[in-house]
């Protein structure tokens, strides 16, 4: 149990400009990759601060995304059809990683499980919802992560 003087994830990681800020370099980043940039080519300029509201609201933040883009379900919806590869996926985690380190984002390393933990769960979601015949599931919750999340199996 989370004691009350914990600082969600949210807090730790230093909020909203913080996200933000990740947000922009990891995609800046993106636009020079080989692997990921065919993926993310026709993403509006936009697209960093509006992704950086579901990873605000996630760890503990406000519920932003939610309220404002459609929650999970729109995230979801985001993936259809999109044929993500093993390979992209991997190289997402990996490039996001490193945007952090690059970022001097908090390194202890209950942060740092946090932090793998998640884009690792995510992004082979987004894997499995990106390929042919999947739908989005319209009352798919919000994911909740903290400081040792243990999800049991997916079963989709």
């Amino acid at each position: 149990m989370q004691s009350s003087d914990t600082p969600t994830l949210y807090e730790w990681v230093g909020g909203i400009e913080s996200l933000s800020r990740l947000t922009r370099r990891f995609y800046e980043h993106v636009h020079e990759d080989p692997v990921l940039q065919p993926v993310f080519a026709h993403m509006d300029s936009a697209h960093s601060e509006h992704v950086a509201a579901f990873p605000a609201e996630v760890p503990g933040g406000p519920a932003s995304y939610s309220e404002s883009h459609g929650g999970h379900p729109h995230m979801i919806q985001k993936h259809l059809d999109r044929h993500l590869t093993q390979e992209m996926r991997r190289r997402w985690v990996e490039l996001l990683l490193a945007t952090a380190d690059e970022l001097g984002m908090p390194d202890d390393p209950e942060f740092r499980s946090a932090l793998v933990g998640y884009p690792e769960w995510g992004s082979r979601l987004a894997v499995i919802n990106s390929q042919p015949g999947a739908s989005a599931d319209h009352h798919a919750p919000m994911p909740k992560w903290g400081w040792g999340e243990v999800k049991g199996p997916y079963r989709g």
